[in-house]
């Protein structure tokens, strides 16, 4: 780290020991720096393969002013390039869609190139560089690209940091819960009014359950929200959450053996009812993660008594892995440590979110819109493995217009979206020189800021 870089910050930007002050949220040369310094020398999910299954496919990855194309050349390779002709600056392609005959064809002048980044025709070519135009010359510029998990992580600079040592932290945690043998369910896009740091700040802790979802944590949220406040506040079950930070600023959550997701209830009533009742609040709240197949096997086991020895929460997962062999669907490893992540969060820095349970994941990827510090570009995606029979969706954005609205967003992610602009809009205020971070259940924020400075002062 240049310790003189950091010095001539303006006090509004720094680190703290225990928060963050609120300029790096709302400064545009802030917003300017992360761009010229991060963004440009960051690894970054870009897409994921399920954008591009077939050769020729295509989608664009779009970061500040940045603009990628990702296209698949055949089974095994996919490549990623500059989406700009090198002749006047076109860019060559828009959302996502297929290249007919695997050509790249500007729609300017008609150059046209292999998708494979190779010069296939020029018009008139003689006119350029007094007839000496190599293929060299004007071939697509190709960008850093590596296939993890079932992502594409991408890279601008031109001696990026190794993939390898950048994932090495959480490698084997996204290996082991198969999230590379997940695939589309739906993903959703909305421009959300807030900084990216905002938006995705508020999923790494556990901590805004009681308050922001009240549904899921009703005995903490009738003490905040009662009119009766007398005696000791009720411990809330993520207080159970074990948080850890990682190298290269990744990090994650867990609930462990303490949460629905494995059978642990602490309500009077059928064990049965009372999980299958919890998880469905998450199928009807957000429909990723948690899907309706999931609760109706919870139900299954209703009437059947529990082995001596064993738990609710071992029996469904046994009629879980049982269910899944039978369809032949890929499954994570069935191991305590790896049980032990579902229904927590996988933080891979700077800006992707893995929430896994069972067979399937919730994502989540925020990133800056263009320049503006008070908007950022929220996507949520819905993945889960596959029977080996089944046919696999191409993944296709549907761009939403409105958080607030429930024919566009469940009540989970609206309850989320209701706080964002509200942070934004505090920060702006003379009275809001900086957050206040809890040293345990925010320590992964405290430690993506701390990995920012490493990139943003160097």
């Amino acid at each position: 780290m240049d310790s003189k870089a950091a010095d001539t910050w303006p006090a509004s930007w720094q680190t703290l020991e225990h928060g963050i002050r609120s300029g790096r949220y709302i400064d545009p040369e802030f917003a300017s720096l992360e761009h010229q310094k991060l963004w440009s020398r960051v690894w970054q999910v870009a897409a994921r393969l399920d954008e591009v299954p077939e050769p020729g496919d295509y989608t664009v990855y779009e970061i500040g002013n940045e603009s990628v194309i990702i296209v698949r050349l055949d089974g095994d390779t996919v490549k990623a390039f500059n989406n700009a002709c090198p002749h006047r600056g076109t860019a060559l392609a828009e959302d996502c869609g297929s290249f007919e005959n695997s050509r790249i064809i500007c729609p300017f002048h008609g150059w046209r190139w292999g998708i494979d980044g190779v010069i296939q025709y020029v018009l008139e070519r003689d006119q350029f560089r007094d007839g000496q135009l190599n293929d060299s010359d004007v071939a697509l510029r190709e960008i850093n690209l590596e296939i993890f998990a079932g992502f594409v992580f991408i890279n601008f600079d031109k001696s990026p940091q190794s993939f390898d040592e950048f994932i090495a932290p959480v490698r084997q945690l996204i290996e082991d819960l198969a999230i590379g043998e997940m695939h589309h369910i739906w993903w959703k896009s909305v421009v959300a009014p807030a900084n990216w740091k905002v938006a995705l700040e508020a999923f790494l802790e556990g901590y805004h359950v009681p308050a922001t979802h009240p549904q899921l944590e009703t005995s903490s949220a009738e003490f905040i929200y009662g009119e009766d406040v007398s005696g000791d506040p009720p411990q809330y079950s993520h207080v159970d959450h074990t948080y850890e930070t990682f190298t290269h600023g990744h990090g994650r959550f867990l609930g462990g053996q303490k949460t629905p997701m494995a059978g642990h209830t602490q309500l009077a009533g059928d064990p049965v009812d009372i999980m299958a009742d919890r998880l469905n609040l998450l199928v009807e709240g957000m429909d990723a993660m948690i899907l309706k197949e999931d609760v109706e096997l919870v139900r299954s086991l209703k009437g059947k008594p529990v082995p001596e020895g064993s738990t609710l929460g071992a029996e469904y997962m046994k009629a879980l892995y049982a269910t899944a062999a039978a369809q032949q669907r890929p499954m994570p490893k069935p191991e305590r440590e790896v049980l032990d992540q579902w229904g927590g969060e996988i933080f891979v820095f700077p800006n992707l979110m893995i929430l896994p349970q069972a067979g399937n994941a919730m994502m989540y990827r925020v990133r800056p819109d263009g320049d503006d510090p008070d908007s950022c570009i929220f996507e949520i995606y819905s993945t889960k493995t596959y029977p080996a029979d089944a046919a696999i969706p191409r993944a296709v954005v549907q761009k939403m217009t409105d958080v607030s609205d429930p024919e566009q967003f469940l009540q989970i992610p609206r309850q989320d979206f209701s706080n964002i602009p509200r942070i934004q809009k505090g920060l702006h205020t003379s009275g809001c020189k900086q957050v206040w971070l809890a040293s345990y259940f925010e320590q992964i924020i405290l430690n993506m800021h701390q990995e920012m400075d490493r990139y943003l002062q160097t």
